[in-house]
C-alpha cells in the first residue's frame, strides 16, 4: 500500500515540474481581465434589476 502512495507521490512530483507556470506579469492581466469582466456582469445585472423593478411598479 505504501508503495502505491510512493509511486502516485513521485508521479505527480514529475508531472508538476513538466508545467509551465504563467509569469507574474501574465497573472496579474488575466486577473485585471477576470475582475473588469466580473465588474461589467454586476452593472449589467443591476441595470436588468433595475429595469425589472421599474416594470413591475409600473405595471402594478
Amino acid at each position: 500500500m505504501f508503495k502505491k502512495i510512493n509511486d502516485f507521490i513521485n508521479e505527480t512530483k514529475s508531472e508538476v515540474s513538466k508545467v509551465t507556470w504563467p509569469k507574474k506579469k501574465e497573472t496579474m492581466m488575466t486577473s485585471l481581465a477576470i475582475l473588469f469582466m466580473v465588474f461589467l456582469a454586476a452593472i449589467f445585472f443591476l441595470f436588468v434589476d433595475w429595469s425589472f423593478s421599474n416594470l413591475i411598479k409600473f405595471i402594478f
